[in-house]
């Protein structure tokens, strides 16, 4: 018996639509819907244990997986099993992530997943922008406490028109390309990237996708209705002591406000803020201690988050001294790296990167390869986070989701500014060996200085930074922060991460702690990132002002050329003998790929040498030689034979040709050593297929002026001879006597 299901249908407004079912499938989880697109369907469940966890934070894992039974295809490698999550999908399990964590309340620390599957895939229905739907509408049918419904769409415009989960065919054509996060009321998450488009046309992008939201969230509310909405569970939630806060407050707030406006470094202000957490802890019982420490210790934490808050709000102070406009002090510099292809250093107070780029064929190209989409990468960059960089000692267990989103948001940033043209593969590796506050924006500003040093032709230079705001509801007043500190973001409402050149925004990432954000102060934020941009971007080019007009002298150099599909295979020679070879003469990287539309070769020439390259380019233009009828070409004697002589054409080594003893010269010829010689170099024209003999014909003798009285010998039917009858071809032993006749 098919059970009962409830089902919810969201019109997009142009003739698509997305429905949201519950009732069918995964009954045993606390929450489970099927939300489906054309013929792309996700399955999301949602589990959350009774028992909280014994830690003082929500251990929450938002798992994002396609399958690839989803699109009809086999998984890659021996077990043809999905194994560890694509980069495209851990974004997009931090995209989820990143709306549902602060919706639950600061108190409920029970072990909680939600899993998201692509189960069918549809060419042109992009599944992660549905995610963020299939997760919340899940939770709305479970018992969690979680505060509202939210929504994720991405936002493209095409021709300057705005659309909600634009296809992967209508984004190509997109100059806009973001994820917003938001509830009915609320806009709490941004990410995207775009093609230099303006403050106000960002604005308009947000506002658009939050009118879809609102709809999505409604769509959720009524589906949880007709399924029968269940009581919010209770909880252990923490104990609290409104006396013993007061008292914490009094005895850290004053302390705590003096050391933040002094203006001191992180090293400086931790220790500081170390000994006032442990003076006060020491005005207590160790029994006490034992029985209220953790509360003790998180009463000073709000404290010292509103005495920080409160400094900046009343006085404009921030906690390394500077006003709330103020970027850190920057230096940067180029060429640090004697053997890279490019790198460059860029340090921001205590935040510092070191990229380096790595110029390769298309054989380097990071391959995609995902159920809903294959494809390959010619720029990326890669981001390291080491735990020295904050003065840390722990475990280093691969790359973490954060290292991989980072990552994501500074390739984004600048893959734009890669011209199309652009014959290399670019990687670009980020390590960032200081930080305190957006290491991502700092491998904005590294990686764009470092492709310069490289001598990639940067359409512009990108620079970025990451902006904060604090916010008291009650008076209504706020401050933006530029070129925030890592304290600032841990204590502040908004972490905005925004890059661009000149001209307008090419990325962005936004996480809004506070709810109802006004479009008013998002604007305003984005003003001030704007001069806080131009401002590093100001220093990015007193560095290096232009991409260095060719690479390093011992960067690879590379050379493209196109040649007719039909000399692939002469190129490549049997077994590749043709193409290793000459790699291995030339001391070159040759890759041949081919154009599926024009069946063409692209050859794709790699290396150090000049000298290399163009012996390259002359083997290949060598193998395509044609030469025309009646011109004239440059040979080079390379064998003698009794009845002429191979020549070599010299504009195209290893091409060759018969030149007959009869074409040598006007005299007769009897020794074909008497007119030319081994390496004799001579001009001869080019006949084309001699219909006699079906050979290619080149001849000496008629660039040679005929001599005083020469008289043409007649055609061989008028000799009396031909071969059956054993006449001579060149008109010699006339007398012979038949062979019967011989004895």
């Amino acid at each position: 018996m098919i059970p009962k299901t409830f089902k919810e249908v969201i019109d997009l407004g142009d003739g698509r639509e997305i429905s949201i079912e519950t009732g069918k499938l995964a009954k045993q989880a606390h929450g489970s819907v099927v939300v489906q697109s054309g013929k792309c369907m996700l399955l999301c469940t949602v589990v959350s244990n009774y028992k909280a966890s014994d830690v003082d934070f929500l251990p929450l894992t938002v798992d994002y997986r396609e399958k690839f039974a989803a699109a009809g295809r086999y998984p890659g490698g021996f077990f043809k099993r999905e194994a560890r999550p694509s980069d495209g999908e851990v974004l997009t399990m931090r995209l989820v992530d990143r709306v549902l964590r602060p919706l639950f309340p600061k108190d409920y620390h029970s072990e909680t997943q939600v899993m998201i599957q692509l189960m069918s895939h549809d060419e042109d229905v992009m599944p992660d922008a549905m995610a963020g739907l299939a997760a919340s509408a899940a939770i709305q049918l479970s018992d969690f406490p979680f505060e509202c419904a939210i929504s994720e769409v991405r936002v493209g415009r095409v021709n300057g028109e705005f659309i909600i989960n634009p296809t992967r065919a209508q984004l190509l054509e997109s100059d806009i390309d973001m994820m917003i996060g938001a509830s009915a009321d609320s806009v709490m998450m941004v990410e995207g990237e775009m093609d230099e488009i303006s403050e106000e046309e960002m604005v308009e992008a947000i506002k658009f996708a939050h009118e879809a939201i609102k709809v999505q969230c409604a769509a959720q509310e009524k589906l949880a209705e007709a399924f029968g909405k269940k009581e919010v569970r209770e909880y252990e939630s923490e104990a609290e002591d409104e006396d013993l806060q007061k008292k914490v407050h009094d005895m850290a707030y004053d302390k705590v406000y003096e050391v933040a406006k002094a203006g001191s470094s992180k090293k400086e202000r931790s220790e500081a803020f170390s000994a006032i957490k442990e003076e006060i802890k020491a005005s207590f019982s160790e029994e006490e201690l034992e029985e209220i420490g953790d509360l003790i210790s998180k009463y000073y934490h709000k404290a010292e988050k509103e005495a920080v808050r409160n400094l900046t709000l009343e006085e404009g102070l921030r906690l390394d001294g500077r006003k709330t406009t103020d970027v850190r002090p920057i230096w940067c510099e180029t060429d640090y790296l004697p053997s890279v292809h490019g790198s460059a250093i860029f340090t921001r107070g205590e935040t510092q990167a070191l990229a380096t780029v790595t110029l390769g064929t298309s054989r380097e190209a990071n391959q995609i390869d995902m159920p809903s989409f294959e494809g390959e990468e010619t720029f990326y960059l890669h981001y390291n986070f080491p735990p020295f960089s904050t003065g840390e000692a722990r475990p280093i267990r691969g790359t973490s989701r954060r290292e991989v989103g980072h990552g994501n948001l500074a390739q984004r940033a600048l893959k734009g500014m890669i011209p199309e043209d652009c014959p290399y593969t670019v990687r670009v590796v980020s390590e960032v060996l200081e930080s305190n506050g957006s290491s991502s924006m700092a491998t904005v500003c590294s990686g764009t200085m470092a492709l310069m040093d490289a001598g990639v032709q940067l359409k512009k230079p990108v620079s970025g930074i990451a902006m904060g705001l604090i916010t008291d509801t009650e008076t209504g007043k706020y401050a933006v922060l530029s070129d925030i500190l890592g304290d600032e973001d841990h204590l502040g409402d908004m972490d905005f991460k925004v890059t661009g050149t000149a001209d307008g925004i090419t990325a962005c990432q936004m996480d809004i702690k506070v709810k109802g954000l006004s479009y008013e102060i998002l604007v305003n934020a984005l003003i001030q990132a704007k001069d806080g941009r131009m401002h590093i971007l100001g220093k990015l080019t007193d560095t290096i002002a232009e991409p260095r007009e060719e690479v390093k002298s011992y960067a690879p150099k590379i050379v493209t050329k196109i040649i007719p599909g039909e000399y692939i295979g002469a190129l490549i020679g049997k077994g590749g003998e043709v193409i290793q070879e000459l790699q291995k003469t030339t001391n070159t990287t040759i890759v041949i790929n081919e154009d599926p539309d024009t069946e063409e070769g692209i050859v794709e020439i790699l290396g150090t040498g000049q000298e290399g390259i163009d012996a390259v380019l002359a083997k290949i233009d060598a193998l395509m030689f044609k030469p025309e009828v009646g011109s004239v070409y440059e040979v080079k004697v390379i064998k003698m034979l009794d009845f002429g002589a191979v020549v070599e054409y010299m504009d195209a080594p290893g091409n060759e040709v018969l030149l007959h003893v009869s074409e040598l010269a006007w005299e007769r010829t009897e020794n074909v050593s008497d007119v030319v010689n081994m390496g004799d170099v001579f001009d001869v024209k080019y006949f084309g297929i001699d219909p006699r003999t079906r050979k290619e014909k080149v001849s000496r003798k008629a660039l040679l002026p005929k001599p005083e009285g020469y008289v043409e010998r007649p055609p061989r039917n008028d000799r009396g001879g031909d071969r059956r009858g054993g006449g001579d071809r060149r008109g010699g032993n006339r007398d012979r006597k038949p062979r019967r006749d011989r004895d």
